[in-house]
């Protein structure tokens, strides 16, 4: 059985509305089994889900197609999370920021900035 990546989205509580991960999806921050999805995608029991949060993945494995929200409990239940652990305040302190108000940064700036990241 299969079920829309939006409507599994917000059946196992990772994003607050339905609207909200088709939002997501459509702007590309969900990919199943490392390709962009669509809302009304398929996802069936075994898949990788991959949703991009402030800046950091979080790695979904499908164990179960809910249809309907349910409760915290089931939800969490019904995937396994193999996200990295996020990086400690100390650890985020240490990274560079760009100054406030230095506008959008030039395309040479973003590839470095992504490569300082590791997401090449």
């Amino acid at each position: 059985m299969s079920v829309r990546v939006d409507s599994w989205l917000w059946s196992v509580r990772a994003f607050k509305t339905r609207s909200a991960a088709t939002a997501a999806c459509r702007s590309g921050h969900i990919k199943v089994n490392g390709e962009r999805a669509k809302a009304a995608q398929p996802v069936k029991v075994g898949d990788e889900v991959r949703i991009r949060i402030s800046g950091f993945d979080r790695i979904l494995d499908v164990r179960e197609t809910l249809v309907k929200r349910v409760g915290a409990a089931v939800a969490a239940e019904a995937y396994v999370d193999r996200s990295p652990p996020l990086p400690t305040p100390e650890e985020t302190a240490l990274l560079p920021r760009r100054d406030r108000g230095a506008g959008r940064p030039t395309k040479r700036e973003r590839r470095e900035i992504e490569k300082l990241l590791g997401r090449d």
